[in-house]
């Protein structure tokens, strides 16, 4: 077998970088494979779901790279093996929330503030450039002061931070980090430094994404919510294309953001109408919404401007007319739709099949029955195979009572001279035999029995 040139491997594995069983497969084959892909795996091992036994060895290897004046200083009890790699300088993420949880963790006798200081001028030592950066609750530590500081955060496109993060030391990340394309803000109950983040989102002239998150424990806070109103007016029929926010933000925010292209909202069920009203997003492609009222998604989608390709509305208890008014939005305002999910009740079967009529471009549909009634699946499947697009040959079905065999196998005969199917189900018993039989026929090209209430569009 001929060898793979190194830049070959590094453009391989880099398309792999998402796929961690793989990649950790591929480190014995041989050492040049293993160089390769060590740099990959170590940019962000804070993305791991780490449990304390392996944070416990996350930070004994962190700790190994400190100097042996640092570790006596420190009062470091244990000796650390010196590892293979020098694994500090393949870090691009630097997580300093996971970093103060591993040093309480850590069971010596400096002080905390002391081993922070530490390893964090550890990973300045080693000239490693971030790209992503997390700051947690009231962190204390002036980043800007150290020296050189610029050389290592200049390249920063992802920031996290608490608002309630000191003001100096958020002016301080304004003053060296100027390409910030992404930033999330974890809203405190205790926030008092909202001029910080006001300077702080107007100095990004390269911000698209923001993520507002309002921990669970958190009361609603207005005046965090109008900062960012304020400050968003820089960046106005600007930058910015993607918005998350997981509470109602009780003033214009969405207003201010005319340019969106993905939106998706979480736990907003009291949200005034008001201000929704006029609301314009014409370039909106893709909207995901979570506890929102049906009324609040149903005036989004009429607020776009033609380009929606993808909704997906999780987690909404409508009735009969607010779920056709939705249908209605959809099928007159989203010509280019290509993915949707959304809860049935029998009574919108007729308006969705207007919906697949009108929606000549959708390829992919996700059906939630969130009721214990019974559901006419005959019907459902009928028009799915009378009225259905050319493109459209994507199914999730997620249901509390298992569809009726019967209504399967006859929806699988009536799809004969279609695209062959992509099917995800759940909870229908004694199927394997039916979906064999029709694999075989060409009608079902993949299945599976365990489609999860909460998945988004990723098929089989």
């Amino acid at each position: 077998m001929p060898k793979l040139d190194r830049d070959v491997l590094y453009l391989i594995f880099e398309e792999l970088q998402d796929d961690k069983r793989t990649l950790h497969s591929c480190l014995l084959i041989n050492r040049t494979w293993c160089e390769t892909i060590i740099p990959i795996l170590w940019r962000n091992p804070w993305g791991y779901n780490l449990n304390i036994e392996k944070e416990k060895l996350l930070s004994n290897i962190i700790i190994s790279h400190l100097s042996n004046k640092s570790k006596i200083s420190l009062k470091f009890n244990i000796i650390y093996q010196k590892p293979l790699f020098n694994y500090i300088i393949f870090f691009k993420h630097l997580n300093l929330s996971n970093i103060q949880k591993i040093i309480s963790i850590i069971d010596i006798e400096s002080e905390m503030k002391s081993i922070k200081k530490e390893i964090i001028t550890l990973f300045i030592k080693m000239n490693t450039k971030f790209t992503h950066i997390s700051i947690p609750y009231k962190f204390d530590f002036q980043l800007h002061l150290i020296p050189k500081a610029k050389d290592h955060f200049s390249d920063i496109k992802f920031l996290s931070c608490s608002t309630c993060v000191n003001n100096n030391i958020l002016i301080g990340i304004m003053k060296i980090c100027k390409s910030i394309k992404e930033l999330e803000l974890i809203v405190g109950e205790d926030n008092n430094n909202n001029n910080g983040i006001i300077k702080l989102i107007k100095s990004q002239k390269n911000l698209l994404n923001i993520n507002l998150i309002y921990p669970s424990y958190t009361y609603d806070d207005k005046s965090f919510g109008e900062t960012l109103e304020n400050s968003s007016i820089n960046h106005s029929n600007t930058s910015i294309e993607y918005i998350k926010i997981n509470k109602s933000p009780f003033t214009k925010i969405l207003t201010s953001f005319i340019n969106l292209q993905v939106l998706e909202l979480d736990n907003i069920q009291n949200t005034t109408l008001d201000y929704l009203e006029n609301l314009s997003l014409p370039y909106l492609r893709i909207l995901r919404t979570k506890r929102v009222s049906i009324e609040v998604s149903t005036i989004l989608i009429k607020s776009t401007g033609g380009f929606l390709n993808e909704i997906k509305i999780d987690s909404t208890f409508g009735n009969v007319y607010s779920n056709n008014r939705i249908i209605q939005a959809i099928y007159n305002n989203c010509p280019f739709l290509k993915y949707l999910k959304l809860i049935l009740l029998n009574d919108n079967i007729s308006e969705l099949e207007k919906l697949i009529i009108n929606c000549n471009y959708l390829n992919g549909l996700f059906v939630i029955i969130d009721s214990l009634a019974a559901f006419d699946w005959d019907n459902l499947f009928k028009i799915l195979t009378k009225s259905s697009p050319n493109s459209l040959f994507k199914f999730k079905f997620y249901s509390y009572v298992s569809i009726n065999l019967g209504s399967l196998k006859q929806f699988f005969e009536n799809w004969k001279g279609k695209h062959p199917m992509l099917l995800q189900l759940s909870r229908v018993k004694n199927v394997e035999d039916l979906i064999v039989k029709y694999k075989k026929k060409g009608r079902v090209k993949k299945y599976n029995n365990n489609v999860n209430f909460n998945e988004g569009f990723e098929w089989i």
